[in-house]
């Protein structure tokens, strides 16, 4: 698996119902629905911690750079 989604994986495996687990989850899902533009609310940011938005910042990466598609995408 790669890194940054064992990490998050992680993250909401830790506290699945926990504002920061549900807000990363809802990124990640996010994600996978480029036609409709990648809805997100950025102000969802401000409930991770530095950390977890670094985690954030690093998924949308992947998305801009076309690796957040699995073998089938």
């Amino acid at each position: 698996m790669i890194p940054d989604l064992e990490a998050l994986v992680t993250e909401v495996a830790e506290a699945p119902h926990s504002a920061a687990g549900l807000t990363l989850y809802a990124l990640f899902s996010t994600l996978e629905f480029g036609q409709a533009g990648y809805l997100y609310k950025l102000a969802k940011l401000r409930d991770l911690s530095a950390a977890q938005r670094q985690l954030a910042y690093r998924l949308m990466e992947m998305m801009a750079v076309c690796r957040n598609q699995g073998e089938a995408g």
